[in-house]
Protein backbone atom coordinates (compact mmCIF):
# COMPACT_ATOMS: atom_id res chain seq x y z
CA UNK A 1 0.00 0.00 0.00
CA UNK A 2 1.11 3.21 -0.83
CA UNK A 3 -0.32 6.62 -0.96
CA UNK A 4 2.17 9.47 -2.90
CA UNK A 5 1.58 13.23 -2.84
CA UNK A 6 2.66 15.26 -5.45
CA UNK A 7 1.98 18.91 -6.96
CA UNK A 8 4.01 20.74 -4.06
CA UNK A 9 6.14 23.68 -4.52
CA UNK A 10 7.10 27.53 -4.48
CA UNK A 11 4.33 29.90 -4.80
CA UNK A 12 3.77 33.56 -4.92
CA UNK A 13 1.15 34.84 -1.98
CA UNK A 14 -1.88 35.48 -3.93
CA UNK A 15 -1.55 32.97 -6.24
CA UNK A 16 -2.94 28.99 -6.17
CA UNK A 17 -1.27 25.56 -5.84
CA UNK A 18 -2.82 22.32 -6.40
CA UNK A 19 -0.92 18.96 -5.12
CA UNK A 20 -2.47 15.68 -5.09
CA UNK A 21 -2.15 11.95 -3.25
CA UNK A 22 -2.59 9.31 -4.92
CA UNK A 23 -2.98 5.21 -3.46
CA UNK A 24 -2.19 2.39 -4.79
CA UNK A 25 -2.92 -1.34 -3.37
CA UNK A 26 -6.07 0.06 -1.35
CA UNK A 27 -9.54 0.67 -2.67
CA UNK A 28 -9.10 4.72 -2.05
CA UNK A 29 -12.87 5.80 -2.27
CA UNK A 30 -14.14 3.70 1.04
CA UNK A 31 -11.56 5.75 2.72
CA UNK A 32 -11.73 8.79 4.33
CA UNK A 33 -8.78 11.13 3.05
CA UNK A 34 -7.17 14.13 4.91
CA UNK A 35 -4.88 16.66 4.15
CA UNK A 36 -2.52 18.16 7.10
CA UNK A 37 -0.23 20.44 7.41
CA UNK A 38 2.96 20.87 9.53
CA UNK A 39 4.50 24.03 9.66
CA UNK A 40 7.70 24.66 11.02
CA UNK A 41 7.88 23.62 14.51
CA UNK A 42 4.61 22.97 14.63
CA UNK A 43 3.10 19.79 14.82
CA UNK A 44 0.93 18.45 12.36
CA UNK A 45 -2.48 19.67 11.98
CA UNK A 46 -5.81 18.59 9.79
CA UNK A 47 -6.72 21.25 7.65
CA UNK A 48 -9.09 19.45 4.86
CA UNK A 49 -11.34 16.18 4.91
CA UNK A 50 -13.25 14.08 2.20
CA UNK A 51 -15.48 11.18 3.36
CA UNK A 52 -16.43 8.39 1.50
CA UNK A 53 -19.57 9.88 0.54
CA UNK A 54 -17.80 12.89 -0.69
CA UNK A 55 -18.56 14.91 2.50
CA UNK A 56 -15.84 17.85 2.87
CA UNK A 57 -15.07 20.08 6.49
CA UNK A 58 -12.50 22.15 6.99
CA UNK A 59 -10.42 23.70 9.62
CA UNK A 60 -11.46 27.43 10.07
CA UNK A 61 -8.43 29.10 9.65
CA UNK A 62 -8.72 27.40 5.62
CA UNK A 63 -12.08 27.34 4.70
CA UNK A 64 -13.04 29.26 2.07
CA UNK A 65 -9.56 28.88 0.27
CA UNK A 66 -9.14 25.33 0.23
CA UNK A 67 -10.77 23.14 -1.89
CA UNK A 68 -10.33 19.28 -1.05
CA UNK A 69 -11.57 16.47 -3.98
CA UNK A 70 -11.90 13.36 -5.27
CA UNK A 71 -10.83 11.70 -8.51
CA UNK A 72 -12.21 7.92 -8.37
CA UNK A 73 -11.28 7.31 -11.57
CA UNK A 74 -7.50 8.34 -11.03
CA UNK A 75 -7.66 6.69 -7.45
CA UNK A 76 -6.58 10.29 -6.35
CA UNK A 77 -7.65 13.13 -3.90
CA UNK A 78 -6.47 16.70 -4.58
CA UNK A 79 -6.38 19.70 -2.14
CA UNK A 80 -6.31 23.30 -3.88
CA UNK A 81 -5.25 26.59 -2.36
CA UNK A 82 -6.28 29.77 -3.77
CA UNK A 83 -5.13 33.34 -2.64
CA UNK A 84 -1.99 31.55 -0.69
CA UNK A 85 -1.02 32.98 2.01
CA UNK A 86 3.01 32.87 4.17
CA UNK A 87 1.19 31.09 6.69
CA UNK A 88 0.12 27.98 4.14
CA UNK A 89 3.88 27.45 4.67
CA UNK A 90 4.69 23.46 5.60
CA UNK A 91 4.51 19.87 4.66
CA UNK A 92 1.19 18.90 3.59
CA UNK A 93 0.64 14.92 4.54
CA UNK A 94 -2.31 12.92 3.26
CA UNK A 95 -3.89 10.59 5.57
CA UNK A 96 -6.66 7.37 4.89
CA UNK A 97 -7.99 6.17 7.22
CA UNK A 98 -10.87 3.28 7.35
CA UNK A 99 -13.00 1.61 9.99
CA UNK A 100 -14.23 -2.19 10.04
CA UNK A 101 -15.80 -3.47 12.30
CA UNK A 102 -14.66 -0.70 14.80
CA UNK A 103 -10.85 -1.61 13.83
CA UNK A 104 -8.70 1.42 12.04
CA UNK A 105 -6.70 1.11 9.15
CA UNK A 106 -4.38 3.93 8.56
CA UNK A 107 -2.37 4.93 5.91
CA UNK A 108 0.08 8.32 5.61
CA UNK A 109 2.14 9.79 2.50
CA UNK A 110 5.31 11.09 2.88
CA UNK A 111 4.35 14.74 2.40
CA UNK A 112 4.87 17.53 -0.19
CA UNK A 113 6.70 20.60 0.43
CA UNK A 114 4.72 23.88 0.03
CA UNK A 115 6.30 27.25 0.37
CA UNK A 116 4.93 30.26 -0.34
CA UNK A 117 6.88 33.34 -0.37
CA UNK A 118 7.71 36.79 -2.54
Amino acid sequence: VQLVESGGGLAHPGGSLKFSCAASGIDFEIFTVGWYRQAPENERDLVAVISSNGTMKYAASVKGRFTISRDEAKNTVQMQIDNLEAEDTGIYYCNARHYTYGSLTEYWGQGTQVTVSS
